[in-house]
C-alpha cells in the first residue's frame, strides 16, 4: 500500500484486520482507542491525543497533507495506528516523523510491525529522505521493532517528558533512511521466501 487512499485486508495470528487511511468521520473511533491506552505509551506524543482538540486537529492535519495517517482496524474498532507527520515550510521537510500505537491487547502479533513497514512506503511516496521516531526509554519492546526495522539510535533526551505523577523520563530518538530500511527490509523478504 503506497497511497493512502487504498484500503487493505491484513491477517495477523489468524485475525482479519483493515489497514486504511484515516477520515474526517474517525474522530470518536480514535479517541475510543487513544483514551484505552496506558498513559505511559503516549509520554512520546507532543500532544495529548486522549483530548478531542487534539484528535480534531490531528484529522485537519491530516486531509491537509501535513499528516499521513493508518489505522488498523478490526471491525469498527481501532486498534492501532501509524502517522508520518511533515512540516513542509521547515528546513526539514525532508523529514517525517512517525508515530505508531498498538491496543495492548493487540500487542505480540506483528501489528506494530506492519504498520511500521507501512510507514517506509508512505515515506518513499512522500519523497522523505529521513525518518525519525522517540519513544522513552523504558519502551523496550518498541525500540527493539524499530531497530529490527532499520532504525538507530540518535539522541538521547534526559528527563525530556514528564508523566501524570510528575515523575520525569528520558526520551531516545531513533532515526533512519526509509529507502535503505526498505530496501533491507524486502531483500529479508525474499531471502525468508
Amino acid at each position: 500500500m503506497s497511497d493512502l487512499d487504498s484500503v487493505r485486508d491484513v491477517s495477523l495470528e489468524g485475525q482479519k484486520l483493515t489497514f486504511r487511511p484515516m477520515v474526517k468521520g474517525d474522530g470518536d473511533a480514535v479517541l475510543a482507542f487513544a483514551k484505552q491506552l496506558p498513559p505511559h505509551d503516549l509520554l512520546f506524543l507532543v500532544r495529548d491525543i486522549t483530548n478531542p482538540k487534539v484528535v480534531s486537529a490531528w484529522i485537519e492535519a491530516t486531509e491537509e497533507g501535513d499528516i499521513s495517517t493508518l489505522l488498523a482496524m478490526k471491525g469498527d474498532v481501532v486498534i492501532g495506528c501509524a502517522a508520518v507527520i511533515t512540516d513542509p515550510l521547515s528546513w526539514s521537510q525532508h523529514v517525517g516523523e512517525v508515530r505508531v500505537l498498538v491496543s495492548e491487547d493487540m500487542r505480540g502479533i506483528g501489528l506494530g510491525r506492519e504498520l511500521i513497514q507501512e510507514i517506509f512506503k508512505i515515506a518513499l511516496a512522500r519523497n522523505l529522505s529521513k525518518l525519525m521516531a522517540r519513544m522513552t526509554t523504558d519502551q523496550k519492546g518498541a525500540i527493539a521493532i524499530f531497530e529490527e526495522l532499520g532504525f538507530r539510535g540518535e539522541a538521547l533526551l534526559k528527563d525530556h517528558v514528564s508523566d501524570q505523577a510528575g515523575v520525569h523520563h528520558d526520551l531516545v530518538i531513533l532515526s533512519c533512511d526509509p529507502v535503505r530500511a526498505a530496501n533491507l527490509f524486502s531483500a529479508f523478504s525474499e531471502a525468508q521466501s
